[in-house]
C-alpha cells in the first residue's frame, strides 16, 4: 500500500486531497496546524525538526504539499511569516523528499503570471504582480533546484469545493453578498477559471499514482490545471443568484482593477501536459456551485 503525506490537510483543498487518497486505498497522513484535529497531525511546517521527524517516522512514497498562506492581503500584512511558510518550508520539504526518494507534488498558483498574455503554457516565464504570487514562484524555483528529478509543480486557479463555512473560498465569499441586504459592488474586471477541489484532488491522485507506478521517471516538472469556464466574480455571483433564486439587484459590477493588492486580469492556464497524460477532471461551474452552496443557500427540509 503506497503512502502519501499531505500538508495543509485541514484546508479547503487539503481536505479534498486527503479524502481522495483515502478512498483510493492509500495509507495517508495529513498535517495541519491552526485547524488540526483527529485524525490530522499537528505540525508546524516552519519547524524543521518537527517536519523531519514526520518524514523519518512515516516514510512517504509521495508528498502533496498544499499548505500555504494563500490570501494575498494576508501575505502583504505579514511578509516574514508568509515567506517562512510559503518559501522556506517548501525548500525544506523538497530536501526531505529528495532524501526519502519520495515523489513531491507542490501546489502552486495561476498568480505566477501577470495576466497580460493568456493562455499560459507550462513553460511560459512567470511574472507575478503581487507578493503572494512572488512567494509561490520563489518556492517553485527552490523546489526544482533542490529536487528536479522527483518534484512536480501543479499550478491551479481560484478553488471552491466542500466548504466548512460560507466564505472559506474566494468563490463562496460571493454568496455572502447574495445573502446581505446591503448594496455592494462585485468585480467584473478579473477573469478567472475556477476549479472544484475535487477536480484538483483527482489530478493529484492521478499524478501520484503515475509517480508510484513508474518510480517518478516521467512525472516531474510543471503542470497546469484550471476550469473550462472563464468567469469574472460578477459572472459568478449572477450564476449563483440564478441557481438559488436570489436577487442580485442590490449588487453592481465594478470594471476597474482591485484597489488594494494587485491581481492579474486573466491567468487562463493551458493544460497540455496533463491532458497528454490522460489526466484531469472538470466539474462544470454551475454544477459545482449547486453542490457546494446548497447547504448554505437552500432552506433545510
Amino acid at each position: 500500500m503506497p503512502k502519501v503525506l499531505i500538508t495543509g490537510a485541514s484546508g479547503l483543498l487539503g481536505r479534498a486531497i486527503l479524502r481522495h487518497f483515502n478512498q483510493a486505498g492509500w495509507a495517508t497522513l495529513g498535517l495541519a496546524f491552526s485547524r488540526a484535529k483527529e485524525p490530522l497531525k499537528k505540525v508546524d511546517l516552519t519547524n524543521k525538526e518537527e517536519v523531519r521527524a514526520v518524514f523519518e517516522n512515516f516514510k512517504p512514497d509521495v508528498v502533496v504539499h498544499s499548505a500555504a498562506e494563500r490570501r494575498p492581503n494576508k501575505v502583504e500584512e505579514d511578509l516574514e511569516q508568509s515567506h517562512r511558510l510559503n518559501v522556506d518550508s517548501s525548500a525544506h520539504i523538497a530536501a526531505l523528499a529528495k532524501e526519502s526518494k519520495a515523489g513531491l507534488i507542490f501546489i502552486s498558483t495561476d498568480y505566477a503570471f501577470d495576466g497580460s498574455n493568456p493562455p499560459y503554457a507550462e513553460d511560459a516565464p512567470p511574472n507575478p504582480i503581487n507578493t503572494y504570487g512572488k512567494t509561490k514562484v520563489a518556492a517553485e524555483k527552490v523546489i526544482i533546484e533542490t529536487y528536479p528529478e522527483g518534484s512536480s509543480i501543479l499550478r491551479v486557479p481560484v478553488l471552491y469545493g466542500d466548504e466548512e463555512y460560507l466564505g472559506e473560498s474566494a468563490v463562496s465569499v460571493l454568496a455572502k453578498l447574495l445573502l446581505s441586504p446591503q448594496p455592494g459592488s462585485v468585480s467584473s474586471y478579473e477573469l478567472r477559471f475556477p476549479s472544484h477541489t475535487s477536480d484538483v484532488a483527482t489530478v493529484c491522485l492521478q499524478l501520484a499514482s503515475r509517480c508510484v507506478q513508474d518510480g517518478g521517471d516521467t512525472i516531474r516538472g510543471i503542470y497546469h490545471w484550471c476550469g473550462d469556464e472563464g468567469l469574472t466574480k460578477w459572472d459568478m455571483v449572477q450564476l449563483m443568484g440564478t441557481e438559488f433564486g436570489k436577487s442580485t439587484a442590490h449588487l453592481t459590477p465594478c470594471a476597474t482593477p482591485s484597489p488594494d493588492v494587485p491581481r492579474p486580469r486573466d491567468t487562463q492556464l493551458q493544460r497540455s501536459r496533463l491532458e497528454a497524460l490522460g489526466i484531469g477532471q472538470h466539474t462544470p461551474f454551475q454544477q459545482g456551485v449547486r453542490s457546494t452552496l446548497a447547504p448554505f443557500l437552500l432552506p433545510a427540509n
